[in-house]
Parts: structure tokens; sequence; C-alpha cells
């Protein structure tokens, strides 16, 4: 009697529908058994450490300028006639740069000149005839004093008195009509001063000089070319006003100011070092590009700078005398001043939100705040993060 159960269940146990429900429990229990210690078992994560003597370098994309440029030409136009410089001519301030044909203002020149001339010659005539209208005066004055005292003491007529009396009088209004002609006549000369003055500036303006110690990059007009006022004939920068230009992200430029030093790599010399410093920060960024143009002025430029070369700059912001970094992909919801991060809080995983202040080149960012005392941050994210998980913390450089 007692053998009929256990029979019973070896019979059950050898259909195949119940040995099979058997095993498919035991293989389900395993699976959450393993997924259990799984999800259980600590984690090993990376964490940030302290690090010393950190430069904090903001990149920007740039290109070769200068400071000094001008195109210059001709203040009227003629018939280019001489050039003394070509392409890549150094120049000295005031050396003859090029001529145009001065034929016609040769000859207003010298038509003024003669104005001058005659000028000159109608004020000494002006002149000697207010020097005798003068002495015509005096003698007409005095005559007529003499005719008057001699008129009172009846010994000449009352006639001969009058007469004396208005030949003083039109002597007096010659002298005047003398001194208005010498008025008009140094009036005349100064216009034909100034006549020549003018025409001389013009003759002047026929030729080039060069206004300051430069280097011609362009010369745009060969010679029997007609030109216009004001039409480039050379192109000129200031020997030594070279300087980048950057444009730096605004997201990256709140740090930026003037006598930061600055690393430099020219495109043609990348195996080369170059540096400088921030001279002027653009008071305007571009609106459309959302970036700031900062001016370098280099310390070591290359013999022979190209204008227009791309260059690669690295400003340095700041330096860290000892900074926490974490990089940025391990931080959730950063706007550019907070962010939350996941830490070791003994030994267990806990979500903090910290303050960030500098962003390095490598896209880490400074915590300088928010940090519970003793915990440590998490640098590379895992799944299966969450509150409370265990995990076992190293450094990143173990």
């Amino acid at each position: 009697m007692k053998s009929e159960p256990s029979g019973v269940l070896r019979a059950i146990f050898r259909k195949p529908i119940v040995r099979n429900a058997l095993i498919a429990a035991g293989l389900l229990a395993s699976f959450a058994a393993g997924i259990a210690i799984s999800t259980n078992r600590p984690l090993r994560v990376e964490t940030a450490s302290h690090e010393r003597n950190v430069a904090v370098r903001v990149f920007g994309l740039g290109t070769v300028e200068a400071r000094i440029r001008s195109d210059i030409g001709f203040e009227v136009g003629a018939t280019l006639d001489e050039l003394h410089v070509d392409h890549g001519d150094h120049v000295k301030k005031g050396q003859l740069l090029a001529h145009l044909n001065a034929g016609e203002q040769e000859a207003k020149v010298a038509k003024a000149r003669a104005a001058l001339q005659v000028g000159h010659v109608n004020v000494e005539r002006s002149q000697a005839s207010l020097r005798k209208a003068n002495t015509v005066f005096a003698q007409k004055q005095q005559t007529n004093r003499r005719q008057q005292k001699l008129a009172e003491r009846n010994v000449v007529s009352e006639q001969i008195a009058e007469d004396a009396a208005l030949e003083e009088a039109v002597a007096r209004a010659d002298v005047a009509l003398a001194r208005s002609e010498v008025a008009s006549a140094e009036a005349q000369l100064a216009d034909a001063r100034a006549q020549l003055q003018f025409e001389e500036t013009m003759l002047r303006h026929r030729t080039l000089r060069a206004p300051y110690d430069a280097l011609a990059i362009a010369r745009h007009k060969e010679l029997g070319t007609v030109v216009k006022a004001g039409e480039p004939i050379f192109t000129l920068i200031g020997v030594g006003s070279y300087w980048g230009l950057a444009y730096v992200d605004e997201a990256r430029a709140g740090f930026l100011h003037e006598g930061q030093h600055v690393d430099a790599r020219l495109r043609s010399r990348p195996q080369d070092a170059f540096t400088g410093e921030v001279v002027r920060i653009d008071l305007e960024s571009d609106r459309v590009t959302e970036e700031r143009r900062v001016y370098i002025k280099g310390n070591n430029p290359p013999p022979r700078v190209y204008l227009g070369e791309q260059v690669e700059f690295w400003i340095t912001v700041a330096s860290l005398d000892n900074a926490l970094l974490v990089p940025e992909a391990a931080v959730k919801g950063y706007d550019g001043r907070r962010g939350s991060v996941w830490t070791v809080d003994n030994g267990h995983l806990l979500r903090q939100t910290v303050r960030f202040r500098h962003r390095t080149e490598d896209a880490r960012l400074e915590i300088v705040a928010g940090l519970k005392e003793g915990t440590r941050v998490v640098t590379q994210l895992e799944n299966g993060f969450r509150d409370g998980r265990a995990v076992r913390a190293i450094e990143g450089d173990e």
C-alpha cells in the first residue's frame, strides 16, 4: 500500500508536460536569481580626483590679419606714367610710389605764378599811387591853411580861399581812393597766392608717396592706365602690424580679457609653436555666428606672414591651482552653471546637484560648490545606476 503513492508520483513525473514545466520553472528561478545578484552586486566605478596646476584654455579659429592696412591712390585722375614699387616691396615713409602725367597741371601752376607776379606789381603800383596822393594832399592842405589866413586879413579874395579849400578836399578824396586801390590790389595778390597754392597742391596730388613704413601686398594698376580719383593703386600694410583674428564661441568667451597668454599654430607651419597675447576684444559679437572677435599680437611671428592664413588659437583664461574636474558627458541637465552628477557616498550612489565654473578644452567641468562632504564624483556612467546602489569607487588613474 505504501508503494502506490510513489508509483503515482513517478507516473506523473514521467509525463512530458509536467517534466517540461518543472524544467522551465527551474530555469526561471535561476534567471531571477542571476538578475537579483547582478543588480545588487557592488559596481566598480571611476571617480574624479583633484588635479593641480590645470590650465583652462579656450579655443578659437581665425586668420592672420594686419592692423594697419590701406588701399592708397591719387586724389585726382590722369594717366599713370611712373610706377616705382611692386608687390612684395618694403617702402619707407615718404618714399615715391607712383606718378601721374602732370603736363596740364604744370601749365596751370606756371599761370598761377605769373598771376602772383602781376599781383605783386599791382600792389606796388597802388602803394606808389597812395604815396603820391598823400604828398599832394599834404601840399593842398598847407596851401589851404595859408590862403585861409590871408583871406582873414583880406590879403586875398574870398574866391581864392574857397578854391584852396576845394582843392584840399579833392586831394583828401584822392588819398581815400588810392587806399582802396591798395586794398583791392592786396586782395587780388592774396587771391593769386591762394590760387598758386591750390594749383601746386593739385600738382603734388599727382605724386603718390608712402604714408608710413609699409609692405606692398598688391599693385592694382599698370603704366599707361588712366586712373580715376580715389582708385586704389597699391595695397599697403604697416610693418610689424600683423595680428591674429580669432573667433571664439560666446559660450566660452566669458573669461576672456586683454593680456591673456595665447598659443597659436599656423596651418602652413603645424610643427612650429607661436605665442602671443590678447590685445583687443571687439565690443560687438557676430549676431549670426554668435562668436566674439578677439585680436592677438604675436610674440614670435614667422619671418614672412601671409594675410588670411588660417590659424588655431588656444587662449589661457585661467590657471587652477587645485581643481576637481568631471567630464561634461557625466553631467545631467548642465545649463552652463549647474547640473547633477552621480557621487559615491559611503559606498552607495547618490545623485547631487553641483555648481560649475570653468570648462577645459577637453570638455571637463570644474566643480566649485554643491558636493556633500566626503563624497566622490563618478566620471563614467554605466547602466544600472540608481540612488542607493552599492558601488566600489576607484580613482581614474588607478
